[in-house]
């Protein structure tokens, strides 16, 4: 029988590879922590492109930004229970080993996790890109 390994993360120089693929996942929850606060986008992942040593997002929804990909050290892949259903996420690291911000899979109308994202994810995580 095969075992399969998955990862626990990702280097952080696979950021980019990851950020450009995740605008063809379809509906996702983006979440920002900054200064004790909480800021949530839910819709695509914008579209980017790297300039001026950044990562610029340019979304058609008003979700934009510029990521500073040198900060990203790891990508890290959060599989865990919230409020009682599974939830996935990857998360974006710093060196220190603090989030950045994660991307979490989207959900359909009935709450569950979108199975093409779920399957998505999983490759990530088995090293897949």
């Amino acid at each position: 029988m095969q075992t399969i390994h998955t990862l626990n993360a990702l280097p952080g120089v696979q950021a980019e590879t990851v950020l450009r693929a995740l605008p063809s996942w379809g509906p996702v929850t983006t979440i920002v922590l900054h200064g004790g606060s909480v800021f949530e986008f839910k819709g695509p992942f914008p579209d980017g492109f790297v300039a001026e040593g950044f990562y610029n997002l340019k979304g058609e929804t008003g979700f934009e930004g510029h990521l500073n990909l040198s900060k990203i050290d790891h990508i890290a892949f959060q599989d865990k229970l919230h409020r009682g259903r599974q939830s996935l996420a990857l998360v974006f690291n710093d060196a220190s080993g603090a989030p950045v911000f994660k991307v979490f899979v989207g959900r359909d109308s009935e709450g569950e996790l979108i199975g093409s994202q779920v399957n998505e994810f999983r490759q990530l995580q088995e090293g897949v890109l």
